[in-house]
């Protein structure tokens, strides 16, 4: 059995979720894991599942900074209009190829993101997660 439910990646490399879906099932870390290359789309998917089906809103998500149309820092201010009571039950997390130290001061300024991780994401990772956030 997976440690968590559901996963939400968010990131427009195909080739970058596919693997991330991988690793996470490899690693028995979710039961599911959806991947979205468009912010816009898995905003609009969580903001149904927040208002529609809150039992069903993932535990962790995934979010990349620099995707075309809505990138993860206008993700970040939507994603803040969500009911609080839904969303503080759900990890954040950035995991991008930016290693931009302002980058990071900045993800780390929000209170909904828990941490940044430079890709690719790797077992290591997810142990961290786990040993850090999930079954602390």
């Amino acid at each position: 059995m997976s440690i968590l439910k559901k996963v939400i990646l968010i990131d427009d490399d195909q080739v970058n979720n596919f693997v991330c879906e991988s690793i996470i099932r490899n690693e028995e870390f979710a039961d599911e894991v959806i991947s979205f290359e468009y912010a816009e789309e898995a905003f609009t998917f969580l903001s149904k599942l927040a208002s529609e089906q809150p039992d069903d809103f993932p535990e962790l998500i995934f979010l990349d900074i620099n995707m075309p149309g809505m990138d993860g820092w206008s993700f970040l201010e939507k994603y803040r209009n969500l009911p609080e009571d839904v969303t503080q039950k759900c990890c954040l997390f950035m995991l991008s190829s930016a290693v931009d130290r302002k980058d990071i001061i900045c993800a780390k300024s929000y209170n909904e993101v828990k941490d940044f991780f430079s890709k690719p994401l790797s077992p290591e990772i997810l142990s961290f997660i786990k040993e850090e956030f999930i079954c602390a």
